[in-house]
């Protein structure tokens, strides 16, 4: 049965938490849009108006609250878990047990659930990764294996080879040919996104729904011929400094590096798209003749479809020759939230 506007509205001013993702409320003389137990201040009924989910607020041109965060609230990483994980990448050798959860005051089942549904893995499997990631990076800067594992908190040679090929397919002193490829998961104003990088840079950013994240990811190992493994990586504070400043609208560049294998063309055309300026769109058309090969229009936005890096090689910004909203990996609804928040924040 569908609620009544006066059954949200009342539910809205008692900031009731039974009706999280019920509803939303959108201010129409704000241009916000709110979850129903948000603690700004509550408008007269008739500057107000009710939406069963986020993207329809966002279709209909409201912008996320800043003080509840309707778009974070189902994926946001809680405080608890956020420390661990800050914990881990601080010392990855150490070892977090459950009697070590629950002097913290957490319950290790909350834990576990929490890192199989976000991560696929227990929280346990998870710190394994991380320590063995940590191993294989002193290794390949020529520490010894025996160093490198005992360094991570490994107890025996052995089990530490054996978790070792088991995440690598080779031994610890057969793997100085392969490259690691970290992955971290990062929250944003637009939902939650993965991000991958290398020594070089950041070689990934997309949204955790792609269709063809799995493809990429693939695509990524064989080119690289590495595995790609939860870990940390210096370039990923920066991308998370320079992302909260592109979506508090306080950025409109970006310099985080980014390491994009890919052909010649491929990677003349994602240089092309990065000097489509903030705020502005471009058609496929115009991208070709900015190559130099104005009959490439087809090649361009097939390119343009096999970028990885979304937002800070803005692949949004290109639109049809009639100005619709062509194709997005993130999806035409975050298409348009971008462009128009883009729009808003460069004048």
């Amino acid at each position: 049965m569908q609620l009544s506007f006066d059954r949200m509205y009342q539910a809205s001013l008692e900031k009731d938490v039974a009706f999280e993702g019920v509803f939303f409320t959108a201010v129409k003389t704000t241009g916000i849009f709110c979850r129903p137990s948000c603690r700004a201040r509550k408008p007269k009924p008739e500057n107000i108006e009710f939406f069963s989910t986020t993207k329809e607020c966002i279709l209909k041109g409201y912008r996320p609250c800043k003080v509840c965060h309707p778009l974070e609230q189902l994926n946001q990483t809680p405080d608890d878990i956020r420390q661990l994980l800050e914990d881990l990448a601080d010392d990855p050798g150490g070892k977090i047990k459950d009697a070590d959860l629950l002097r913290r005051g957490i319950e290790p089942h909350q834990v576990r659930r929490w890192f199989l549904k976000n991560h696929g893995i227990t929280f346990h499997a998870y710190q394994r990764m991380f320590r063995i990631n940590s191993a294989f990076k002193k290794i390949q800067q020529g520490e010894s294996v025996s160093g490198a594992a005992f360094d991570a908190g490994f107890e025996s040679l052995s089990g530490f080879g054996d978790s070792f090929k088991n995440i690598f397919g080779v031994s610890p002193k057969k793997s100085k040919q392969q490259r690691i490829i970290d992955l971290k998961r990062l929250e944003t104003p637009l939902g939650t996104m993965y991000a991958c990088a290398v020594e070089e840079g950041i070689c990934l950013l997309e949204f955790t729904d792609r269709k063809m994240l799995e493809t990429e990811f693939l695509y990524l190992s064989r080119v690289l011929n590495a595995t790609i493994v939860q870990g940390d990586n210096p370039h990923f504070a920066t991308l998370e400094d320079q992302l909260k400043a592109y979506f508090d609208g306080q950025r409109k560049t970006f310099t985080v590096p980014l390491y994009m294998p890919g052909s010649a063309f491929q990677q003349s055309v994602w240089q092309v798209l990065q000097e489509v300026p903030y705020g502005a769109t471009r058609s496929y058309k115009d991208q070709a003749v900015a190559l130099g090969k104005p009959e490439a229009v087809r090649a361009v936005a097939n390119a343009n479809g096999m970028n990885k890096i979304s937002i800070l090689v803005p692949c949004h910004r290109v639109i049809g020759a009639d100005g619709s909203l062509t194709g997005y990996g993130g999806g035409i609804w975050r298409k348009q939230w971008l462009l128009d928040f883009e729009n808003n924040n460069a004048r």
